[in-house]
């Protein structure tokens, strides 16, 4: 994550940068195999680990001594607020969305079948702004998958 922000802005503010740092925190506390394995069980998990993660993030940031209004900020980014209208927050889903394609989508894609990987990938490609989409064309992903990204944006 951090590698990730600081290709895309190596400017970023302190919050965007400690937000990227504990977009995981403690994450095997909530598994996902806790939640129904379809869809809406998936975005409930989200939000309740972007809650748990704000919350987590927001206890370590006051013990260390952060000001309020900085874990304030941090915890609204882990919890995606604002996603489109506040840049700060968008560029930390460039980011996940990054982090997701160059590390993560290969072997997740082996347990999929295309539909729901070109699926997955369109609400993926939504997610992110131009400067992540210009981003993400430059991965260096096995040729298999990135017919994938190709199939998913041809309809984008």
């Amino acid at each position: 994550m951090s590698e990730w922000l600081d290709r895309l802005a190596p400017d970023a503010p302190e919050p965007v940068r400690l937000a990227a740092r504990a977009q995981h925190i403690r994450r095997w506390e909530i598994p996902r195999a806790s939640y129904p394995m379809d869809r809406a069980g998936y975005h409930r998990w989200r939000t309740d680990l972007g809650k748990f993660h704000a919350q987590v993030t927001g206890q370590i940031l006051r013990e260390v001594g952060f000001e309020d209004a900085t874990v304030a900020r941090v915890q609204s980014l882990l919890r995606k607020e604002r996603l489109k209208a506040d840049p700060d927050a968008q560029l930390l889903e460039d980011v996940i969305c990054l982090v997701f394609l160059e590390n993560y989508f290969a072997p997740f894609s082996e347990r999929h079948d295309e539909e729901k990987l070109i699926g997955i990938l369109r609400r993926t490609w939504a997610k992110m702004s131009p400067r992540g989409h210009a981003a993400a064309l430059q991965l260096e992903l096995p040729p298999e998958k990135r017919r994938l990204v190709e199939k998913a944006l041809e309809a984008t």
